[in-house]
């Protein structure tokens, strides 16, 4: 079993930054894809960015795409989502997630574990 721990999350202005961290436990992954989600209130969750473990391609939604910057850190089992000039349409709960394989995972029901959330608040 593998578990999922996010911690960054806060209330920040818009243009602001936050960075959102995600350790894993339970198992050392050897070849998997981790990714970030979010989902804002009354709205359906939606794919933010993605990473490959062991080829290393990284991948955005058009939304995000060239102001957040997904990496990750193997040695200590953790993904991170650096987030930067901040928008209250980033408003949302941001979930981790893992997939046991390696492809550019899109979809929720692609991948197989998923952290609580964190909170992340913009105000204009």
């Amino acid at each position: 079993q593998v578990q999922l721990v996010e911690s960054g999350g806060g209330l920040v202005q818009a243009g602001g930054s936050l960075r959102l961290s995600c350790l894993a436990s339970g198992r050392t992954f050897t070849a998997n894809t981790m990714g970030w989600f979010r989902q804002a209130p009354g709205q359906e969750r939606e794919f933010v960015a993605g990473v490959t473990w062991t080829t290393i391609i990284t991948y955005y939604a058009d939304s995000v795409k060239g102001r957040f910057t997904i990496s990750r850190d193997n040695a200590k089992n953790a993904v991170y989502l650096q987030m930067n000039n901040l928008k209250p349409e980033d408003t949302a709960v941001y979930y981790c997630a893992a997939a046991d394989r390696v492809w550019q995972l899109r979809r929720q029901n692609d991948y197989d574990y998923w952290g609580q959330g964190t909170q992340v608040t913009v105000s204009s």
